[in-house]
């Protein structure tokens, strides 16, 4: 069945265009972009005024909690929570119970994304077995089972001996090791940034270094190996300037930065509400020069990616002393409005670097199909409203989580429609989409 997308404005950064075209699609593949493209044979969708048709979008950092939490998040809700956002594929973290560090587990989780047939999932496996940072995980079972990069995200990896040998090994493949970066000597029992808000509530800290010292460490072996090096959620400047450094003289180095550290900052642990446990979050909420930082560095193209670190939890989990609470949390259906909202509207980027950053990107980071509309690419797209009013309500999230500091947030601008493979998975209740997509 071929479907013809017309009158939209259609931006592809990686194939220069930026304007109105049209945008047909055979099956599940772009057939072509251009301006007046014969009608015949096909159903026409009449895009409305303004909206956007981009490359799909791609979240590289998600917790889909299962197999063995299903009570946070399974492989449907994460995955129905993708589309409604705008994702039309995740990468998803191996802290799963047991441990995505063998080929069944990632067959497991790949058959529950075939089942949900929703936003297509590419599974990232474990740099140590069992994340315990002892023995290398088969980083060649991994790859042949589907893992796009390795990680023991939640940990570092235990020490820079195993990193640098994951690095090797996983170079082999041209696969990225992806590092949660922390000194745990540093950060010890602390569930908060080191600062005033911190030290008010008598909470206790996790200064900026440890997560630099943890991102430099990194970024020298990469330098050693020449292997593939990516910051995940980098919250500190300190961590910027690292990353920048190695750029700069040539290192293997990307990163990215979520939406929850380029919108709040510590100052929320007090304020509306005092030890709200949906503030808690590894790497924590930053001061404002932090903040500050991460969005200079998306402004100057030092960050790579940004992507949601979405982190579901269960309401029993989160409801407890702000010491006991698990960190994280979510985030596929809050990125898209907060970015417009606070990055694109704001001037701060064009529209054309946020797809960069949640589309292009990604995909080049991860060696993965996507961020292009060219002919013959798969037909993942997203649509996207600039204009249209957000609200964000934390009851109506798709996720099986609700657990978010942005409830009740009004923003500008989100996602009118979700089309993965050529098929349309998500459509935007509140959205004036056109008949027939």
């Amino acid at each position: 069945m071929k479907k013809l997308l017309k009158g939209g404005r259609v931006i592809d950064p990686v194939n220069g265009i930026d304007g109105e075209y049209d945008v047909l699609i055979d099956g599940d593949r772009i057939a072509r972009v251009g301006r007046n493209l014969p009608v015949d044979g096909v159903t026409v969708v009449e895009m409305p005024r303004g909206f956007v048709i981009c490359p799909g979008f791609i979240d590289m950092h998600v917790h889909l909690r299962e197999p063995g939490q299903e009570h946070k998040e399974t492989v449907a809700t994460g995955t129905a929570s993708a589309v409604a956002g705008g994702f039309t594929a995740v990468a998803c973290m191996p802290n799963t119970v047991p441990v995505n560090d063998n080929a069944n587990v990632t067959s497991y989780i790949l058959a529950k994304a075939a089942a949900a047939n929703l936003a297509r999932v590419y599974p990232i496996g474990a740099v140590s077995r069992g994340s315990k940072g002892e023995l290398l995980a088969d980083i060649a079972e991994l790859r042949q089972a589907g893992c796009v990069a390795i990680t023991d995200d939640g940990h570092p990896v235990a020490t820079a001996l195993l990193l640098r040998r994951a690095l090797e090994y996983a170079g082999m493949f041209d696969m990225p090791v992806i590092e949660h970066c922390e000194d745990p000597t540093l950060k010890g029992d602390g569930v908060a940034h080191e600062g005033f808000h911190a030290a008010a509530l008598g909470l206790r800290g996790i200064p900026g270094a440890c997560e630099a010292l943890g991102a430099e460490r990194g970024i020298l072996m990469a330098e050693l190996t020449g292997s593939s090096f990516h910051v995940a959620h980098m919250s500190a400047r300190a961590s910027l300037r690292a990353v920048r450094k190695g750029k700069e003289a040539g290192i293997r180095v990307t990163c990215e930065v979520a939406p929850h550290h380029f919108t709040l900052t510590d100052e929320a642990l007090s304020t509306p509400i005092p030890y709200d446990t949906n503030t808690k979050m590894n790497p924590p909420l930053r001061e404002l020069a932090d903040r500050d930082a991460m969005i200079q560095g998306i402004v100057d193209g030092t960050v790579d990616v940004i992507a949601t670190d979405h982190a579901p939890h269960h309401y029993d989990e989160k409801n407890v002393e702000f010491d006991r609470a698990p960190f994280g949390i979510v985030g596929l259906e809050t990125a898209v409005p907060l970015t417009f909202d606070r990055l694109v509207h704001t001037g701060l980027i064009p529209l054309s670097k946020m797809i960069q950053l949640l589309s292009v990107n990604p995909a080049r980071v991860l060696r993965i199909a996507g961020g292009s509309l060219a002919e013959g690419a798969l037909a993942d797209i997203t649509i996207l409203a600039p204009d249209m009013p957000v609200r964000i309500a934390a009851a109506v999230l798709q996720s099986k989580s609700k657990n978010t500091p942005f409830d009740g947030w009004e923003l500008r601008g989100g996602v009118a429609a979700t089309i993965v493979g050529g098929r349309t998975v998500y459509l935007n209740p509140g959205a004036p989409v056109a008949r027939g997509l």
